[in-house]
């Protein structure tokens, strides 16, 4: 996965990470100075705050819990009905556990309220490496998100989801069927607004209400008034009676105490009490506010006042059919376009179960289910089910009102594994990004056995080209001329010459090999049944690479020695280079190949499986301008992202000529981009 895993596997950290510097301020430091949002209450406003004011966190919580406790299935359209598809590998990720460390309810707790505070809750989506399943779901703290549009051609856009976390050093741009978001109501359907900054100047007058009442009974001196003395007082003698005064009433704990007047003071009453400022109406008000903010029955929130038997029930159905069911549906729809592939729609759909909430009496209860049982659509089993019970022998058996017999009915067989399933597990693998990851496991398999035939090489050009030195530029040992030595190194570096015969030797097998495995696994990607031999195309492949290092290695070599002064200086400088290329060159060959063969493999595969599109995908480049413009190109499979002589525009104006026409990734050395294939549902 690359830096996408890396980035969910330090979420955990990242949350609880260092502190922030100057340089690299979290986002509550940036509000913290500026005074988050802006409200006329004159009250800080922020994300965090906002949970403290108590209406406000009891209707996000409402909301986040319900939505949390209820069953979240994955059902199986069938001929007629449904049934719980409990193989598909997302059931147990929406029902039971999303990941090792998080149960389906607080899963779905937390990203509901990241979705009702910040306007979107974002989760990573984790897939196995080679099958390209599903496997985990992590939440991904909203204040380090930023959803993107991205163009991708003529008339087609995709939202993109970028991760910043300054502190800990981690940036990845998620990709469709890499993230799962929900939103709420937006302006542009990508992203929803945020309660908080819409409702910033209710929250900051609940706050500030708050805050005004704690510091009536933290502060206040009862009875609250002025001292009225009829002659003139003395500063010494005024400022000894108020201290009395302050020592003797100040603060809650000395409310309510006796006042004594001495010499003719008297007690005249300031200010307005709180009954007359409105004082309880506010906060009350305030309750009442949020609930609207919401969208929620006021008694959810603690507000009962008005709030009987009789139509507590229809407000807690009217807020399941309403404000939950919205957020529900919300839920459903996003696993549906995100989670599950445009095949499996049709097969598939995600349903929460919201029996729960809805009961209501005892009573009422058992009467509707008479009621079902009575007309046939209720078996004794089905009741029991929806009352937590365990199913009775006999009890599917579903009746008719005429003599009450068994009307028959049972439940179809499911179906068997069909073509379409295969091709929808075969699809499965075209979401951006675990092809990609595949491919880099089997990148990551063969380079060591790539940089061990490099190193072998190297060593072999340290034996011959060390003895062409010894022979030819070691004047102390007889040596001849330069011209001599350059000669023998031509003949050595021949294509026929045993250094080629040993490049071909030991990379033909490794590049034959590992195009192979490219192959079947890009071939599986497309839904391509039938091999893809690619061993004559390996072999050209390799031919084509042993001319090009013998090229470089010889211009190398001979340009060390042209340039020297003596032969002294030329046996040192070939030397020199030869230990260079003991030393790094291995390693350098290994990350190249390790990019450049699989994608040159895998669009060889594809190109013989009939698809007629790839698109350019940026992967850690985020700091190459040239490779980010490419970022996203779509082209004709035959076609060149790059055409020799072409240049490409970076950020900073510079511009980068290309001296090849390239069909495939890397365009420069430490690239490691890739291509993926365009394919019609």
């Amino acid at each position: 996965m690359g830096i996408l895993r890396s980035a969910v596997r330090t979420v955990a950290r990242a949350t609880a990470g260092p502190l922030s510097g100057i340089a690299t301020p979290e986002k509550w430091v940036e509000e913290w100075f500026s005074g988050g949002s802006a409200n006329s209450a004159g009250v800080r406003v922020d994300h965090e705050t906002a949970l403290m004011y108590a209406p406000f966190f009891a209707g996000v919580r409402v909301i986040a819990e319900d939505l949390g406790l209820l069953p979240f299935f994955l059902y199986e359209r069938m001929q007629r009905g449904k049934r719980r598809a409990t193989s598909h590998p997302l059931y147990p990720l929406l029902h039971d556990a999303p990941n090792p460390m998080m149960g389906a309810m607080a899963f779905k707790e937390a990203l509901q309220g990241h979705a009702l505070t910040h306007g979107r809750g974002v989760a990573y989506v984790v897939t196995h490496e080679r099958t390209g399943v599903v496997e985990e779901l992590w939440p991904l703290r909203p204040d380090r998100l930023r959803l993107k549009v991205r163009q991708m051609g003529k008339g087609r856009v995709e939202r993109w989801v970028q991760y910043r976390d300054d502190v800990n050093g981690i940036y990845a741009n998620l990709a469709p069927g890499e993230y799962l978001c929900i939103n709420g109501l937006g302006d542009d359907g990508v992203t929803g607004y945020s309660v908080v900054e819409l409702a910033a100047n209710s929250i900051g007058l609940g706050l500030a209400t708050e805050h005004y009442g704690a510091k009536v009974f933290s502060n206040g001196a009862a009875p609250a008034g002025a001292l009225s003395h009829p002659e003139n007082l003395s500063p010494e003698a005024r400022k000894r009676m108020a201290d009395d005064w302050e020592n003797i009433h100040r603060g809650i704990d000395r409310a309510h105490r006796v006042a004594i007047l001495e010499e003719g003071v008297t007690w005249q009453q300031v200010g307005l009490p709180n009954d007359a400022n409105q004082f309880l109406e506010t906060r009350k008000l305030q309750v009442t506010d949020m609930a609207r903010w919401l969208r929620l029955p006021p008694h959810k929130i603690g507000d009962l006042e008005r709030s009987t038997f009789s139509n507590i029930e229809e407000q807690q159905l009217d807020y399941v059919s309403s404000a939950l069911t919205a957020w529900l549906t919300r839920w459903e729809q996003a696993v549906l376009t995100q989670l599950l592939l445009p095949e499996e729609r049709a097969r598939y759909f995600p349903e929460h179960l919201i029996d729960a909430l809805l009961r209501g009496n005892t009573m009422a209860r058992y009467q509707a289910y008479a009621i079902g049982r009575q007309w046939g659509w209720l078996s004794a089993n089905d009741v029991r089910e929806r009352e937590n019970m365990n199913p009775v022998d006999g009890g599917d058996a579903y009746l008719v009102p005429l003599n009450m017999v068994p009307a028959g009915g049972s439940t179809p067989p499911a179906p068997e594994d069909d073509d379409a399933r295969a091709k929808a597990r075969r699809y499965a693998r075209l979401l951006r990004g675990r092809g990609i990851a595949a491919r880099e496991n089997i990148a990551e398999a063969w380079a060591p056995k790539i940089e061990e035939a490099d190193q072998e090489i190297a060593d072999l050009e340290r034996k011959k080209v060390g003895a062409l030195v010894d022979e030819h530029l070691d004047t102390g040992r007889g040596g001849r001329s330069t011209s001599a030595f350059l000669a023998a190194l031509s003949a050595l570096y021949d294509k026929d010459g045993p250094i080629g015969e040993a490049m071909t030797a030991l990379w033909l097998p490794i590049m034959t090999s590992f195009a192979g495995d490219v192959a079947e696994d890009a071939a599986k990607q497309v839904g391509h049944d039938e091999d893809v031999d690619l061993s004559v195309w390996a072999r050209a492949y390799t031919l084509s690479h042993v001319g090009y290092q013998l090229s470089s290695s010889f211009g190398g070599l001979r340009n060390r020695t042209e340039d020297a002064d003596t032969q002294e200086d030329a046996a040192a400088a070939v030397v020199g280079l030869l230990t260079k290329w003991q030393e790094e060159r291995p390693a350098q060959t290994a990350r190249w190949e390790a990019t450049q063969l699989p994608n040159a493999a895998a669009r060889e595969t594809w190109k013989e499986a009939g698809v007629q599109k790839l698109q350019w995908v940026a992967r850690g480049s985020k700091t190459c301008p040239y490779c980010t413009k490419l970022d996203g190109r779509t082209i004709a499979i035959d076609e060149p992202f790059i055409a020799k002589g072409d240049e490409v525009e970076g950020e900073d104006g510079e511009a980068l000529k290309a001296k090849r026409s390239t069909f495939h990734p890397p365009v420069h050395p430490g690239c490691d981009c890739e291509v993926v294939p365009v394919v019609s549902n």
